[in-house]
């Protein structure tokens, strides 16, 4: 197979590394845990949810921006402390499946106390997309296939998420409706990207065989 493109995220990385690695070292010379960081994340998350389901959708923008730093300083502290159990990557990855149920939980209730149930339906199809971005990525790793192809891995879901919370709406455009269509179909729709991609990494090992 051909070299995995460069993603948003390795982009992001090699440009904070650095100062990722400091800001780790720093706070687990102050007694920090990884771990703890983690769940303090997830805390944030939590509250940007109950604050956009109340309709307070910048607001939860927001506290949602002001906690995503967490989702890269845990890992720095994990590095800086030299963690070799396996724990915290289980953790950090399923913490993260509830971090992004929890914010499209909100918008499908935004939207069904306002009776925009097709709305509803498409925070739900968001939901399911991006649970299937991060299932077929961990399944395929299980069968010794990297994948990391597809525009809507975590980071790229956040930056849209972000974006559609903190300006829903400009010069009449609905950015948030808009950037919900675009979560729904793009995470789907890198799913069964990678899913293709995995058969054909497979197909192609067992032809060599």
């Amino acid at each position: 197979m051909s070299q995995h493109p460069v993603t948003l995220t390795d982009r992001v990385r090699k440009l904070t590394g650095r100062y990722m690695t400091r800001l780790g070292t720093f706070l687990y010379r102050l007694g920090f845990h990884p771990d703890m960081i983690t769940v303090a994340g997830l805390v944030i998350v939590m509250i940007s949810a109950v604050v956009v389901a109340s309709g307070r959708l910048q607001l939860g923008g927001v506290i949602l921006l002001l906690g995503l730093p967490l989702d890269a300083v845990d890992g720095a502290v994990a590095r800086a402390m030299k963690r070799k159990d396996k724990f915290g990557a289980m953790l950090d990855s399923s913490l993260d499946r509830y971090a992004d149920g929890l914010i499209f939980g909100a918008l499908s209730y935004y939207f069904a106390v306002q009776d925009e149930f097709g709305w509803m339906v498409m925070a739900l199809a968001a939901i399911l997309g991006s649970f299937m971005v991060s299932y077929t990525r961990a399944r395929a790793e299980g069968l010794g296939v990297d994948v990391k192809i597809g525009l809507f891995s975590r980071l790229e879901r956040v930056v849209v998420i972000l974006g559609m919370l903190l300006a829903p709406d400009v010069f009449g455009i609905p950015l948030l409706e808009i950037g919900l269509l675009v979560l729904a179909v793009g995470t789907n729709f890198t799913g069964m990207q990678r899913l293709w991609y995995v058969y054909r990494t497979l197909m192609q090992r067992e032809e060599k065989n």
